[in-house]
């Protein structure tokens, strides 16, 4: 789950049935070849600098304020540091609506084990 991969029926029923849901690969790194289609996003780039921060921490804010957990990977101290540093404010409602327009894409093209048809419900 990430930007660009918000399912939000997912968290809809994770919500109403009390899971906790984790995020994996919430910049959108993974596996995945091509464009980061977070990090590398425009919209989200001009949402950091209006804020004053990184696409980054734009990102794990988002999914914070969903009620999501995540679990960034990093080993440099600087940017752990950064992923720590978002808890002293919010997204706009602007920023949610601009976020909303994110095209959504899933990261894992399949074949997956178990079944992709098992991991995914066809939601985009």
């Amino acid at each position: 789950m990430n930007l660009a991969w918000q399912q939000k029926k997912l968290r809809e029923f994770c919500n109403a049935n009390g899971i906790v849901l984790t995020a994996f690969s919430p910049l959108r790194k993974g596996a995945s070849r091509g464009p980061n289609e977070v990090m590398e996003n425009n919209m989200l780039k001009e949402i950091a600098d209006a804020h004053g921060k990184s696409v980054a921490q734009i990102s794990l804010r988002w999914l914070y304020e969903q009620g999501v957990t995540f679990v960034p990977k990093s080993y440099d101290k600087e940017r752990m540091g950064q992923n720590l540093a978002i808890f002293d404010w919010t997204l706009t409602k602007e920023d949610h609506e601009k976020i909303d327009q994110i095209k959504q894409n899933r990261l894992i093209p399949g074949p997956t084990k178990p079944g992709l048809s098992d991991l995914w419900d066809d939601e985009i």
